[in-house]
């Protein structure tokens, strides 16, 4: 039905424009070209107002047709012989071509007749009576008729190709008679008179009858089939085929069958597996009988192109050279010895034995270590293509496995895509960001990645879009994630946790002055011989605005030192001035940058505090200290945490509180503070969650501060679980928390005993900046804190020397070493 607002804005008198072989009825939209000035004229005053036009077409040869027929009565008053019905329609769009005509885009609003003409100059125009549609919902009758001419309809689309099959679709959410009958109509491609009739039919009723009629008409006038007919159709359509074909060759095009051809010799060039073959070559037949413009046809065009573009049986070739892997891992990474022995470790066993279904390494760190990065060198130094997929947010079953191909838009999985992409069977397969992985009720990508990891199982891998076994078992996969406890206890099972820890102050100036550096002044279109930065311009990045474990920070940075650079060289070059070098000292790197954004001094080591302890935590960027804060009040022994704890740190702050009741004689503090005190344990940052059983004797020690009124020395840090018993219990990440302590100028650190392990780990160089004092109860730790730190037994020089029984053996045979023993 036309907008009541818009038949309220129509005026009862518009500008003519007359049609030729097309009659536009409401609720139409259609182009028309127009190029007489006349109706150009026509035009230009409909647009100058409110955009209405009235539409009429030109009278046709009515051969008696309008005889009784008012509908077709022929206009006396128009300046052209039109029919006095039309459409009043309104403008959506206008368009001038380059061959002089107009294009304007209308949509039909009414039907309207025409009572008398205006004027003819410069533009006809003519009085007009609206026909306001009076339709009506349908009903049960109406219901039974709109079906049956839905399927008749439906017969008729089959068999004339000249109309839409979209037009079935559009009827479906058509409820107006009047609506629907002009709708097939307006589709059904009917001669001028026969769709004037139409469009002059006022009644909804009496206008659905008569589409019906042209309906039943169309039925009749199909054949009956005739197997003579059928036979004599199929032989010409195949000597026709035939002549295209020759006439395609010649034009050097290929055609539907020849492009089957193409598909058949590469399934034949494949070397598939056998089922895999099979399941081809029946794909190929059933595409063969299908008609190729048909939307399954392309959907099965589309799988067996894709499986012909899968390595099955291709592979890069490559001799592994050990001094060669090593060279390699050298050169793009620096520090990381420890990481570069298991991987060389790694490479050593697949020379030795190519077949061996080794493990899965995973590598652990903090954002910015190099994590990808080692992926990339390990493919360089094996001589394999590399290749990554993403898993950050994945959350669909079908991401790993793929879309049955029943789904529109389906895909083979992202395994199946980037050994596609790699174009080999053999690549390295980065495994990226695996600890983001989620679950939804769309599946869990997690337990499918069990079946792809797992040496056992994935070299009859079956992928849903694929359908068919696919051998991953030549694969190296290898894996990295921030942390593992987001990992699945099954899925972390099947991987070799390596973890890479964050870099030291030396390493990270080691790796600006080899890699960032020339990286980053070459991508800002510079050279070393113009910027040269200074190792204090370094470290002060370093110290001052970093803090993290990785490089990305500290890149960014040096990044943005270039930036400023690179437009001060702009600058000066379209002035005309020569390049002068510039040295980046720690002035001009800090004028660059701006105000330092971490104070060295913002833990102030010199002064002591009752109640305040230095703890050590680790998070997924690094180290950091964490001040444990305590205060007494009058009360009745209460306790109240803050900071936004987890709940195995409050369980933490908790087991302290009763660990110092049940100790309170052997620590000095008198029993009758617990029941007149309320204590209040906060940890500031507040903002920034907090969580894990690290900061035990740590909050013990803040505790017996605030309990004993004695102040606490800052320039002791401390880590480590604590019991009920006050045992103290290892923890992890004792690097990280080692850096961060010497971030902040803390050169004392009080470690687990049973830590030792990880500490002898170490590099020589953080060993030498720090003292641990290795403690394994509450009182040792107290005694450190409150006395003599001089007088604690320290074990963090004990620098342990190479072993070099391996290499004795290796050198001088097994019997030495047994004699030697």
């Amino acid at each position: 039905m036309p907008n009541a607002h818009a038949l309220e804005r129509i005026s009862d008198s518009l500008p003519l424009l007359p049609l030729k072989d097309v009659v536009i009825f409401p609720q139409m939209i259609l182009p028309i070209f127009v190029s007489e000035d006349i109706c150009l004229r026509a035009i230009d005053e409909a647009l100058s107002k409110d955009r209405f036009i009235f539409l009429s077409a030109f009278q046709s040869d009515l051969a008696g047709d309008s005889l009784g027929c008012p509908e077709l009565k022929v206009s006396t008053q128009a300046p052209f012989d039109v029919y006095d019905i039309g459409t009043v329609a309104t403008i959506l769009r206008t368009r001038k071509l380059p061959d002089g005509r107009t294009k304007i885009l209308i949509q039909g609003i009414s039907r309207a007749s025409i009572i008398s003409l205006r004027h003819v100059e410069p533009y006809p125009r003519v009085q007009l009576r609206l026909h306001l549609e009076q339709d009506s919902e349908k009903n049960n009758l109406s219901e039974n008729l709109f079906k049956t001419m839905k399927e008749q309809l439906e017969k008729v689309v089959t068999i004339r190709k000249s109309i839409s099959p979209d037009v079935l679709m559009l009827l479906e959410d058509v409820d107006c008679i009047g609506k629907f009958a002009d709708l097939v109509a307006s589709h059904f491609g009917l001669k001028i008179v026969e769709a004037q009739k139409v469009l002059g039919t006022f009644d909804p009723v009496v206008r659905l009858h008569k589409v019906q009629a042209l309906i039943m008409r169309e039925l009749e006038q199909i054949p009956p089939k005739n197997t003579k007919d059928e036979s004599f159709k199929n032989h010409k359509e195949f000597y026709l085929r035939e002549q295209m074909k020759s006439i395609k060759n010649e034009l050097g095009e290929m055609d539907g069958k020849d492009e089957l051809e193409d598909i058949r010799e590469k399934i034949v060039q494949a070397q598939m597996s056998e089922e895999a073959n099979t399941e081809c070559i029946k794909q190929l037949k059933r595409l063969e009988r299908m008609n190729q413009d048909s939307s399954e046809a392309s959907l099965t065009r589309t799988y067996l192109e894709c499986m012909v573009e899968l390595p099955w049986q291709k592979y890069s070739v490559s001799s592994i050279g050990m001094t060669h892997c090593k060279k390699v891992l050298d050169t793009d990474h620096y520090g990381l010895d420890k990481i570069k022995d298991r991987i060389l470790e790694y490479i050593a066993v697949k020379k030795l034995n190519p077949q061996l279904k080794g493990p899965i390494l995973c590598f652990v760190g903090p954002p910015g270590v190099g994590k990808t990065s080692l992926g990339k060198s390990i493919a360089k130094a094996l001589g394999r293509k590399f290749a990554r997929i993403s898993l950050g947010g994945v959350r669909d079953e079908a991401e790993i496995r793929g879309h049955r191909r029943t789904y529109v838009g389906a895909l083979p999985g992202r395994v199946i895509q980037a050994l596609k992409t790699a174009g080999v069977k053999n690549p390295v397969l980065m495994l990226d960001e695996m600890d983001k992985l989620g679950s939804d009720y769309k599946g869990d990508p997690a337990s499918a990645l069990l079946e792809v990891l797992d040496p056992e199982q994935n070299h009859n891998f079956s992928d849903h879009y694929v359908a068919v076994p696919f051998d991953l078992s030549q694969v190296i996969f290898l894996a990295n994630a921030n942390r593992l406890d987001t990992i699945p206890p099954a899925l972390r099972d099947r991987l070799e946790i390596i973890e890479i820890s964050g870099y030291t102050e030396e390493e990270k100036s080691e790796i600006t002055r080899q890699f960032i550096i020339p990286k980053i002044v070459e991508q800002s279109g510079l050279s070393t011989d113009l910027v040269q930065f200074h190792d204090n311009a370094v470290s002060l990045v370093i110290h001052s605005y970093t803090r993290e474990s990785g490089l990305r920070s500290l890149e960014k940075n040096i990044a943005m030192i270039a930036r400023k650079l690179a437009r001060y060289y702009a600058e000066n070059d379209e002035k005309g001035k020569v390049r002068k070098p510039v040295k980046v000292t720690a002035k001009v790197a800090k004028e660059l940058l701006g105000e330092e954004r971490y104070l060295s001094e913002e833990h102030n080591i010199h002064k002591k505090h009752v109640g305040i302890a230095v703890g050590l935590a680790y998070t997924q960027v690094g180290g950091e200290i964490l001040e444990l804060e305590v205060k007494l009040f009058k009360g009745n022994g209460k306790l109240t945490l803050t900071g936004q704890l987890g709940d195995v740190m409050k369980e933490s702050a908790q087991t302290a509180f009763s660990c110092i009741r049940g100790l309170a004689s052997e620590l000095k503090i008198d029993p009758q503070k617990f029941a007149e005190f309320d204590v209040h344990l906060h940890v500031p940052q507040g903002a920034i969650p907090k969580d894990g059983p690290s900061a035990g004797i740590g909050i013990a020690m803040s505790l017996i501060s605030a309990f004993r009124n004695e102040p606490l020395r800052q320039d002791i840090a401390m880590t480590g679980e604590v019991s009920l018993n006050g045992r103290v219990m290892p923890i992890g990440g004792v690097r990280e928390k080692l850096l961060a302590a010497l971030r902040n100028n803390i050169t004392t650190v009080c470690l687990p005993e049973k830590n030792k392990g990880s500490f002898a780990e170490l590099p020589i160089t953080i060993k030498r900046k720090i003292n641990v004092c290795f403690v394994s109860n509450i009182l040792e730790v107290a005694e450190i804190c409150f006395g003599n730190i001089s007088n604690i037994k320290q074990n963090n020089h004990e620098i342990l020397e190479e072993n070099s029984l391996l290499k004795s053996v290796l050198e001088e045979g097994v019997g030495d070493e047994v004699n030697a023993a």
